[in-house]
């Protein structure tokens, strides 16, 4: 059952097409990287310089706390007035115009293009100035203040393309085919029931948990060999996985990653199994999939070892005993759910 199911899975064009997307993905990931790490975080676009008017009470420290961050070229205006000018001309690309209160306080007009790209990329390059800008108003500050301030948040000194490569490139690397082999095991049940060979399967020396499961093998068993694909051609394009001082710790941090995947993908394919069982109509059943299978990810983003944290953990090379204790309960889990969908079968043949 299994091979006649991975046999079908070639017709099927959707799914093939994903798995070319995946493929991409991951085998040109030192490519990509730099230009998605520009949406996940503009402020970090290289080559890009912001060249900001400033003008008002405070204009030469705003300009120093401007000219501190990576990308402003801050340049300094008599008057507010003239600032203004300057943007509506387009001579620059933002404005600063700062205001010293009675009571002493900074507030600072920024002026950005209205829309586009642009927008996003001075916004973000304006508020590393602000920030700059606080932080050096609090050391000045500090010998008249009467109670101690809260310390701000430490500046963090880690690559954009780093924290990219490991929260949100792997995860989607192993994710996406967890979700994939849910929606297969729907389809492939569904079709069955509709087009009626399910009936003519069961004419045949099996059980109809015996079908069952070969369509879950086939699905199931996809996920974790295309996670393993994804990251030998990850650490090829010169991203470590699992990175440790042993080739032992490596070892282990990568057959965890798998075993998460494997995991994940039992748990949700036999979701998809019970949904499709349950309702046998394929739109309808891939509704219920969708909505159950987001909802499940939902509800694990809220614990601090969702499934997110632990793969990230684990492909950095940080993974500490909580996180092998995830992993041993999303397999647990899987083992779990598969044996309720066999109990879901034996009472569907039932029937």
């Amino acid at each position: 059952m299994a091979k006649r199911e991975l046999a079908s899975l070639r017709s099927e064009k959707t799914i093939v097409l994903a798995l070319l997307i995946q493929l991409f993905v991951a085998a040109f990931s030192s490519f990509l990287v730099v230009g998605l790490v520009s949406l996940y975080d503009p402020g970090n676009a290289a080559g890009i310089t912001v060249e900001t008017a400033v003008a008002g009470d405070a204009a030469d420290e705003l300009a120093a706390a401007a000219e501190s961050t990576d990308s402003m070229e801050p340049r300094l205006y008599e008057t507010k007035q003239a600032a203004v000018d300057a943007f509506t001309a387009r001579e620059v690309d933002a404005a600063l115009l700062v205001t010293e209160t009675p009571r002493h306080v900074l507030e600072v007009r920024v002026l950005v293009p209205d829309q586009g790209v642009a927008s996003t990329l001075v916004v973000v390059q304006a508020r590393e100035a602000l920030r700059a800008l606080e932080r050096a108003e609090r050391a000045d500050r500090a010998a008249h203040l009467t109670s101690t301030p809260l310390e701000l948040p430490p500046r963090a000194g880690a690559s954009p393309y780093f924290g990219f490569t490991y929260t949100v490139l792997v995860p989607l690397l192993l994710f996406l085919p967890v979700f994939i082999t849910g929606s297969v095991t729907v389809d492939s049940l569904t079709e069955e029931v509709e087009r009626g060979t399910l009936e003519l399967l069961r004419v045949a020396p099996v059980t109809l948990t015996d079908i069952v499961e070969g369509k879950l093998l086939a699905a199931a068993g996809l996920a974790p060999v295309q996670a393993a694909l994804w990251l030998a051609l990850l650490s090829l394009n010169g991203t470590a996985i699992a990175p440790a001082s042993s080739a032992v710790g490596t070892a282990a941090g990568v057959v965890s990653l798998l075993g998460l995947t494997a995991g994940l993908a039992a748990l949700v394919t036999a979701l998809g199994a019970a949904v499709a069982l349950v309702s046998p109509d394929r739109r309808a059943a891939q509704t219920v999939y969708s909505l159950g299978v987001l909802g499940l990810f939902g509800a694990a983003a809220l614990s601090p070892v969702n499934p997110a944290n632990v793969a990230a953990k684990l492909a950095v090379g940080s993974a500490d005993t909580s996180t092998y204790l995830a992993v041993a309960a999303v397999v647990a889990l899987g083992v779990a759910g598969v044996a309720g969908a066999r109990t879901a079968v034996r009472r569907y043949g039932l029937d």
